[in-house]
């Protein structure tokens, strides 16, 4: 089981300034203006069981993209058992050209969270670590700097990788929700 998406236009920015870095009793300081240097696309399937992740990186976010994407999955994950990929509703998963290489792989099957419910999906949890701790206070002055910096990041996740743990059960959430909504006025309407 994998949860699978992409991280679209990660742009490559390079401070106007030489980033500061944190000294006791100051924050790192950085400048807020910055030169683009262009972007990339990340896609990405984290195991749910283990944490380890497997990532792709193009300069494009299409279709195309995405089947070379499954087709680095069918290289990297074991022969044997079923690939189950829990995925967005995005259009690029769902293209004739997607559903004629998923009938030449019958070992995977996507699974589709609802729209607007992208919470549901694990990798996006990773994909925020990784803008926190490598690509948001990061200076690339190319796309190149920045595609090895996220190559770096995964490889480095992947010595130690750490599967994330729901802490509600399937039954608490709902029970959480209602007990909130009780504290709601009018939210029967």
């Amino acid at each position: 089981m994998f949860c699978a998406d992409e991280k679209s236009q990660i742009q490559a920015l390079d401070r106007s300034q030489p980033v500061l870095p944190i000294t006791p009793g100051v924050p790192q300081r950085i400048t807020h203006d910055y030169a683009r240097a262009g972007t990339t696309t990340l896609f990405a399937a984290l195991e749910v069981a283990t944490g380890k992740v497997i990532g792709s990186l193009h300069r494009r976010h299409r279709a195309e993209e995405f089947e070379k994407f499954l087709i680095k999955l069918d290289r990297e994950i074991p022969a044997g058992p079923d690939v189950h990929l829990v995925l967005d509703n995005y259009a690029t998963h769902k293209t004739p050209a997607i559903k004629t290489w998923l009938v030449a792989h019958p070992r995977f099957h996507l699974h589709f969270t609802p729209t607007g419910s992208s919470w549901l999906n694990l990798v996006e949890r990773w994909f925020a670590e990784l803008t926190d701790k490598r690509i948001r206070r990061g200076v690339h002055k190319s796309v190149q700097a920045l595609e090895k910096d996220i190559r770096t990041w995964i490889a480095a996740w992947n010595t130690d990788p750490k599967p994330y743990i729901w802490t509600k059960t399937a039954d608490e959430i709902p029970e959480r929700l209602a007990s909130y909504l009780n504290r709601i006025p009018d939210s029967e309407d």
